[in-house]
């Protein structure tokens, strides 16, 4: 029983492994990586049938929506992104790399912080059935760059065997567990972008010295340090010659993966710090070699060799001829030929080349007779200065070297041509074969175009293959189309990629070479013909449409086509659609597909990309508008340029260009299947009752567009003018009349929507004023795309005739015709009365009306209220309300005028005219309105209405008078009263002047009198004195 048991689990066993089961494996997650910097996402499939080669298909569900599926990428359709990653797919910012059928790797290059979520592996079902996984899904969290390392910029010299020490900062703030690694480089003069390592600190703390540094590192000789948590030194205990260059550290930060591998998430640089060294002075010894003697425009290579020396010193040479200078190269590697020698390798002929530090060559490819004599170099130890420049510190000679020729022999040529006539842009390829035994050949094309006789220099090639091009007359640009190659020691291509027109004429193929024991060498030459044809001679660019109109909202279609006799070449194009509007004299761009696939719009029309599409295939490109808007109506062309076939991965001008010719498109309204009820009806209300009125739509547009309702009244007065009660607007708006802005109004009117056919206007406590023709006025609408209303229709409703039962009531005002005149400045009088006595039970208010001109007017207005403003009928002005309680209410000008109006008698009115004036010539009349209290006190109605017969005022000037004239004249009468007080003023401080001045005339006066008598009285004393003195001598 034991064996059956295992024989029947063994079976079990290798059914199932028989049968397989498809499984998804994905990276393990979480895993974080930093914005900016790449990742790489594994994913394998297993267990499955069909084709080895699977399909992968990559998707995100973003944290902001964990449900939500954004596809990225997918090894089997290349339209499987979606448009927020489409650009990053095509630009292979994200690509799938695939490591074999089974297995990828899904590579982002540039983080952006938007890229974290939890990624899905998916792979399409191949197998008979379903059974297994196939998917897989991982999390990725990006977290910010926070690594910076900082060394500060400086330039150091020092000299050989002086120490160095520098010191790196770096600091880190990633909330992971991550580790740090450092590395120190130097990059040195002419090593191009390559850095050589120094020393390094790994992520696990260990010390690695670069290949260069290792021995010198195991010595002591180079450390690296790490003070404190921040701060790694650099430390060379001497330096050398090869450690002049750029010095900088490198941090590299890493994390975990929860595979417990450690991937680097972020790296940077420090700013460089220049280390110039100056070397030690060492002897040594120059030596030149050579090949034996050369034949006669065979090639000769000189080297000279600097022995002695350790380490690799920066040495310059010089080549000498027979004493004289001719060539040196100094220890940058920067050559200075001398003039003749200068040509010679421009040509071709001469390389003057540094091989190593210690070794110059001098090679001629055709040596001639010019060449012959004896040879030297001389070699310098130099050393840089702080300045840059170089210091000599010793130099030495090597000994002369003696060139002797040989005599040389001849050859023919032959030139050919792939196709002797191409279209513009293609490649232009010419061959040039010499006969003979091998030999270094130089070869020069010259070409003598179509419509010229000299030859133009195109391209040179050197024995030893360097190659010289032509000036171009079309600029740099073309001058880099031409390729220049030796296919073997006797055979030269030209190629001119992308040729031009300018291109076409003749070339001849010059080969040269220097023969033996002559002082010229031979040079044997061959000429072909060569057409290049125009690409714009063929261009046609034709514009067509189906639908030159197009109802509104409809789609219409536009078809740019485009034909060449080099169709079967399949060049990339582009094109641009343009659009003028109706009314506009410019062109503007709306939309531009260019060769690449690059799509630019434009902004003539905003919501244009919208509701656009555009599909193109080669000499064809067609665009669709959907949903045509009224501003789309105009001109259209379209713009057709050609490149060259490459031209998607370069940035090369457009070949050529052709318009098409205009179109106009018409874009019309649709027709609208609007119909209202147009029959007319009779309602008869009793007073203070509520009713509505109807406004039924029979048929509508298809869409069911909006609508715009609007109801409008007429009062029984004769000529009566249509007013707007209120309008319901396409968006249910509700807007009220001028007439009806009264919050009585809007309480008593308003509408509604019973249906999407039937609106009814609502009338609450119908009075006498209300008594009129109703009708409704429907508007059919369309909305646009760029959001604007477009009006379709306009119906109108049959007339409802709104009757008032009779109250009984009737108010008969008095239709006595008056006729009167009255002065200018005058005074006029109007009375209107009642015929009969008139009801007791009722109150009675009057308006007085004056008319315009001599027209007649008529009485429309409707009193809201007993409070409320009174509208004057149409062509009337009115000018005072006396309510029923006695209140008056002026018109506009009321305020102002000199007006009275008051009521005689419980039936009899007056209104009078104070000061009248010309301009208040014209008609005259009253309309009294009976009102009687119904229901609760205080709620009065208007029962009935009468007006009077119109009275006619006649104005007649005034003849003028002096206090007339006076009066009239508002300066004159001011200066009339102004100037007495004036006057008056002016004669009292006169007066008080006077006065003041006679005050002190007669001060001064008594003063002087005073004085004069005090002096009598002295001399009168002073006479008796003398005469007592005089009788007492006697």
């Amino acid at each position: 029983m034991a064996c059956i048991l295992c024989v029947a689990s063994l079976f079990l066993s290798l059914t199932k492994f028989s049968i397989g089961q498809r499984e998804v494996k994905i990276q393990e997650g979480p895993l974080y990586r930093a914005e900016g910097y790449p990742v790489s996402i594994s994913c394998t499939v297993s267990g499955h049938q069909g084709p080895s080669t699977q399909d992968f298909q990559w998707s995100i569900y973003l944290p902001s929506a964990p449900t939500k599926e954004v596809q990225i990428i997918s090894t089997k359709d290349a339209g499987f992104s979606y448009a927020v990653y489409a650009q990053r797919v095509q630009s292979k910012e994200i690509y799938i790399e695939r490591l074999q059928g089974d297995s990828v790797l899904l590579h982002i290059s540039k983080l952006q912080m938007k890229d974290a979520g939890e990624y899905e592996c998916h792979t399409p079902n191949t197998d008979g059935k379903y059974f297994g996984s196939y998917s897989a899904k991982t999390n990725l969290t990006v977290i910010p760059d926070t690594l910076s390392a900082t060394m500060p910029s400086q330039m150091l010299s020092k000299k050989e065997g002086e120490p160095l020490e520098l010191t790196c900062e770096t600091t880190k703030a990633t909330v992971q567990h991550t580790h740090l690694s450092l590395t120190w480089y130097l990059m040195q003069e002419g090593g191009g972008s390559q850095a050589t390592e120094i020393v390094s600190l790994s992520k696990d703390f260990v010390l690695t010295p670069g290949s260069s540094y290792a021995d010198r590192f195991v010595a002591g000789d180079v450390r690296l340090d790490k003070l404190g948590a921040t701060s790694f030194r650099l430390s060379v205990g001497k330096l050398q010659p090869s450690d002049q260059g750029q010095v900088f550290c490198e941090a590299t930060e890493w994390i975990q993966d929860p595979d417990e591998t450690w991937t680097l998430i972020t790296r940077k640089q420090t700013d460089q710090t220049a280390l110039r060294i100056q070397p030690a002075a060492r002897d040594f010894t120059v030596s030149i070699t050579a090949s034996s003697s050369p034949d006669e425009g065979k090639p000769l290579e000189l080297v000279c060799l600097a022995v002695g020396r350790d380490g690799n010193p920066p040495l310059q040479g010089a080549w000498f001829l027979n004493g004289k200078e001719i060539a040196q190269t100094d220890a940058g590697g920067v050559l200075d030929l001398k003039r003749d020698y200068r040509d010679r390798a421009s040509q071709g002929q001469l390389q003057v080349s540094k091989l190593s530090a210690q070794t110059f060559s001098l090679k001629i490819f055709s040596v001639g007779p010019e060449d012959v004599g004896t040879y030297s170099c001389e070699v310098a130890e130099v050393a840089r200065t702080q300045m840059g420049s170089w210091q000599i510190l010793q130099r030495k000679q090597s000994p002369g070297y003696r060139v002797q020729l040989r005599e040389p022999a001849a050859r023919s040529v032959t030139v050919s041509a792939e196709q002797h006539a191409v279209w513009e842009g293609e490649t232009l390829t010419l061959l040039c074969k010499a006969a003979g035994d091998a030999s270094a050949l130089s070869v020069s094309w010259w070409l003598t175009p179509q419509d010229q006789s000299t030859p133009v220099f195109v391209a040179g090639m050197g024995q030893d293959g360097t190659v010289q091009l032509g000036v171009s007359s079309l600029g740099p640009a073309h001058r880099g189309n031409r390729r220049l190659e030796k296919v073997d020691w006797a055979t030269f291509r030209l190629e001119i990629a992308s040729a031009m027109v300018t291109d076409s004429g003749t070339y001849e193929c010059r080969v040269s070479e220097r023969l033996q024991n002559q002082a010229k060498g031979l040079q044997s030459t061959q000429k072909i013909s060569v057409t290049v044809k125009s690409l714009k001679s063929s261009l046609r660019v034709n514009l067509m449409s189906r639908q030159p109109q197009v109802m509104l909202a409809h789609t219409f279609d536009l078809s740019c086509v485009v034909r060449a006799d080099y169709s079967d070449l399949k060049l990339p194009f582009s094109v641009t659609w343009q659009f003028q509007p109706a009314g506009s004299g410019a062109f503007h761009r709306l939309i531009r597909i260019a060769h690449n696939g690059t799509v630019e719009w434009g902004d003539v029309l905003s919501q244009i990309h919208r509701k656009t599409k555009v599909s193109q295939s080669f000499f064809r490109s067609q665009l669709q508008i959907y949903n045509a808007a009224m501003e789309e109506t105009g001109v259209y062309r379209c713009t057709v340029e050609v490149y060259d076939r490459d031209s998607t991965c370069t940035s090369g001008p457009a070949r050529v260009s052709a318009t098409s010719n205009l179109l106009m498109i018409t874009v019309t309204f649709p027709e609208s299947k609007l119909s209202v009820n147009s029959s007319s009806q009779v309602q008869e209300l009793s007073i203070s009752s509520s009713t509505q009125i109807e406004c039924a739509i029979l048929s509508r547009s298809a869409g069911n567009l909006p609508l715009s309702i609007i109801w409008y009244f007429s009062s029984v007065s004769a000529n009566a003018s249509y007013l707007k009660i209120l309008e319901m607007d396409q968006s249910s708006v509700v807007k009220y009349g001028d007439e009806f802005q009264t919050p009585r109004s809007k309480q008593k009117f308003y509408s509604e929507k019973v249906s999407q056919d039937l609106f009814l206007l609502n009338i609450l406590s119908v009075e006498d004023s209300d008594q009129g023709h109703y009708h409704c006025a429907v508007e059919e609408w369309l909305l646009s795309t760029n959001g604007t209303w477009q009006k379709l229709e306009r119906k109108t409703s049959g007339l409802t005739e709104l009757k008032l039962r009779p109250t009984g009531s009737q108010v008969h005002v008095s239709k006595v015709n008056w006729t009167g005149n009255a002065t200018e400045y005058g005074e006029a009088g109007f009375s209107c009365s009642l015929d009969g006595s008139g009801n007791t039970a009722s109150l009675y208010s009057v308006t007085w009306y004056r008319g315009r001109g001599t027209a007649t007017a008529t009485a429309a207005a409707a009193v809201a209220n007993v409070t409320a403003t009174i509208t004057a009928p149409t062509g009337s002005q009115m000018l005072v309300h006396l309510q029923y309680d006695g209140l008056l209410q002026y018109g506009p000008e009321g305020s102002r005028k000199l007006q009275h109006c008051y009521r005689s008698s419980p039936t009899d009115f007056v209104l009078k005219l104070h000061r009248v004036e010309m301009e208040d010539a014209g008609m005259y009349w009253c309309r009294v309105t009976e009102w009687q209290q119904h229901g609760h006190p205080g709620k009065w109605i208007n029962q009935a209405s009468g007006e009077s017969q119109r009275m006619v005022l006649r104005v007649l000037r005034s003849e003028p008078t002096v206090s007339s004239r006076i009066c009239s004249s508002g300066p004159l009468l001011h200066f009339l009263i102004v100037c007495p007080f004036v006057m008056l003023l002016l004669l009292a401080t006169s007066f008080l002047c006077l006065y003041r001045k006679a005050r002190k005339l007669s001060q001064l006066s008594l003063s002087a009198k005073k004085e004069k008598a005090l002096w009598v009285g002295m001399r009168k004393t002073s006479l008796q004195k003398e005469a007592g003195e005089e009788s007492g001598h006697y």
